[in-house]
């Protein structure tokens, strides 16, 4: 199969973390026969430094045209002083909305192997935490009317306005009914039906919707019912369906309670799985040029681009194990290092996951380590150890999580 990626390579450091998320996609492609052709489209602060704008016509027509978007984070100091409408975070919302992307995914995801990691109690990550928030990005309290009013005798009021149509909620209810009938059958769709109208219009929608998917347990939560029990019980959510406001907070919470946001896949697509997919990482300008960036919630992204644009399931699953298998190893960039962790560069992590990919020698990725960790100046990792065949009358248990037994508090 032959697709065609646009890639966005960012600002700062996030180049680096798209080099290597590239070199693992160019090892699936080799491993299953596929063909990915690359196009750079010049997005961001690079695209201001060379053209003048952040998003010029010619680089989103090569956005448009692709079959996905593999896009590195954009933005930084060097630009900070420039009119906001010019910045190169503009770029992001002209793409978003050039390309007809409603719903933003976040995958909050702690993976066993840096549990250490997380901020909440060891007595909680141990019921798990594995849930994605689908969060509406098209319209809301950002794209509303926002007005600052001078009174008499100096006084000033603003104003910002949120507004939907129940047509924006209807096709994100589908969307996060969708998500969750492949994976555990839960939604809680989070509101502030209470006091809000825009809220009651969102439990309205989204329950009419919910009739549709007789196999997902619908639920609702107040946002800040919600903002507790991510912290006091996440092993009870699957699928948080919730606006544009509050899913931006809860996606920024849910990212520190895994550990790193070097961990954190982020998506923005619309319903025919078509996007942009990236990290919620940022452009990290502190690390730009130390080859230290986390490049592991690109490659996940990655995964996540070819499960759901190019119906690449299994090529997906080998990704996403490739991961897993070097964090089992211990391989670890600075962000998640811990005791007994593996010091490596994004090189070094990219060289590891390429390996796993492609079934090389073991010894030729480790030689390739030891080189990076001269650099970095870190310990050299012992030598793998070699996983163990099973015996060959058992049998393997099925590896997809069960369901949550626990249900999700109601408003």
């Amino acid at each position: 199969m032959e697709k065609n990626i646009a890639v966005i390579r960012g600002d700062y450091s996030s180049p680096e973390i798209i080099e290597q998320t590239l070199r693992v996609l160019d090892a699936v492609a080799d491993k299953y026969g596929h063909k990915f052709n690359y196009v750079d489209a010049c997005v961001g602060g690079v695209a201001i430094d060379k053209f003048g704008e952040p998003l010029p016509k010619t680089e989103f027509d090569k956005c448009i045209v692709s079959d996905s978007v593999l896009m590195g984070s954009i933005g930084g100091p060097k630009w900070k002083d420039l009119p906001a409408e010019k910045r190169p975070e503009t770029a992001l919302e002209k793409l978003r909305i050039g390309m007809g992307l409603y719903t933003n995914v976040k995958y909050a995801k702690l993976w066993p192997q840096i549990s250490s990691l997380s901020p909440l109690k060891e007595t909680i990550v141990g019921k798990g935490v594995d849930y994605i928030i689908l969060r509406e990005l098209s319209s809301g309290v950002y794209y509303g009317k926002h007005e600052t009013i001078q009174l008499e005798s100096n006084m000033e009021y603003a104003y910002d306005v949120m507004q939907y149509d129940s047509k924006e909620i209807e096709r994100i209810s589908h969307m996060a009914f969708k998500f969750a009938m492949k994976r555990r059958k839960k939604c809680c769709l989070v509101t502030k039906s209470s006091v809000l109208d825009t809220g009651k219009l969102w439990q309205k929608v989204a329950t009419e919707v919910s009739k549709l998917y007789p196999e997902v347990i619908f639920s609702e939560m107040s946002v800040e019912d919600c903002a507790i029990t991510l912290n006091r019980t996440p092993a009870q959510f699957d699928v948080v369906l919730t606006e544009n406001m509050f899913g931006e907070i809860l996606s920024s919470q849910a990212s520190v309670n895994t550990g790193s946001f070097g961990m954190v896949p982020s998506i923005s697509m619309n319903d025919k799985y078509f996007g942009l997919f990236g990290t919620t990482l940022g452009s990290s300008p502190e690390n730009a040029g130390k080859d230290i960036s986390n490049p592991l919630a690109c490659v996940l992204s990655a995964a996540i681009m070819l499960k759901y644009s190019f119906d690449m399931k299994k090529e997906a699953e080998d990704l996403e194990r490739a991961v897993e298998r070097v964090l089992d190893r211990g391989y670890r960039t600075p962000d998640i290092m811990s005791d007994g962790g593996m010091l490596v560069g994004t090189r070094g992590m990219g060289e590891a996951l390429v390996a796993e990919v492609t079934g090389e020698s073991e010894a030729k990725s480790f030689e390739a380590l030891k080189e990076v960790q001269k650099i970095l100046g870190g310990t050299t990792p012992p030598p793998p150890k070699k996983e163990e065949e099973p015996a060959p009358e058992e049998t393997k248990e099925s590896s997809e999580p069960e369901g949550e037994k626990t249900e999700e508090k109601s408003e």
